[in-house]
């Protein structure tokens, strides 16, 4: 008798959060899982892959029925009461598969939170005027070199103009960086990196969070009311 066929190869199941994870880690899922079987990785990661595997049978079971789904209304059988009873049921398994799915989602993402939270750069403590110059450069600026003079300097799309040498100080403090794939003469659009924008919004966290005082008048206790004259 000739040897039976080899089985293809079972293939993971993609699930929704693969990007998500893949971007969090800088690692595939597939290789993630290796260095799971492995024991190469550390408790966030192992944890995460466990939860990662939980999610993917999940979603194998979504899938399942989708295409069982699909098959029963491809018009292969007889539109009687036998087909709207197996319909039925083919939708409240498909509702229930997702449900354990959406289930697993969340604890993958919540595996996750650690690990981002490892990763995300520190922010950097900004003075008053990088503040304003981040802020600036948020919403649009670019850098131009005149013609005529020589110099540089930085144009927001606001119309606030900054110095050229503060721009370079935040580009080599890793806050904003420049697109040199454009001529200075006709503008380098300047935009602000992930580093430049949590170290902007812990800034206005900062100051959005810290309560103005009142300077007392002269000869009043600070908590006194002020008199009505």
């Amino acid at each position: 008798m000739p040897p039976e066929p080899a089985l293809p190869a079972v293939r993971r199941a993609v699930s929704p959060l693969d990007h998500h994870i893949e971007a969090v880690t800088g690692h595939d899922v597939d290789t993630l899982w290796d260095f799971r079987d492995r024991g190469v990785l550390d408790e966030p990661h192992a944890h995460l892959v466990d939860r990662h595997r939980e999610l993917a049978t999940a979603q194998t079971g979504v899938t399942f029925y989708l295409c069982l789904l699909n098959r029963l209304s491809s018009g292969g059988f007889d539109v009687d009461d036998a087909l709207f009873t197996r319909i039925d049921r083919t939708v409240e398994q498909l509702q229930e598969a997702a449900a354990v799915r959406d289930a697993a989602a969340r604890e993958v993402l919540a595996a996750l939170e650690p690990i981002e939270a490892a990763a995300a750069p520190e922010a950097k403590q900004l003075s008053t005027d990088d503040e304003a110059a981040l802020l600036a450069i948020a919403g649009g600026a670019k850098l131009y070199e005149h013609l005529l003079t020589g110099r540089m300097s930085v144009t927001a799309a606001s119309g606030t103009r900054m110095p050229h040498a503060k721009v370079l100080r935040l580009e080599e403090a890793g806050l904003v960086v420049r697109d040199s794939g454009h001529p200075v003469h006709a503008g380098q659009p300047v935009t602000l990196t992930d580093t430049g924008r949590a170290a902007l919004v812990a800034a206005r966290r900062t100051s959005t969070t810290q309560a103005p005082t009142v300077p007392a008048r002269p000869g009043m206790s600070p908590s006194a009311p002020a008199q009505r004259r």
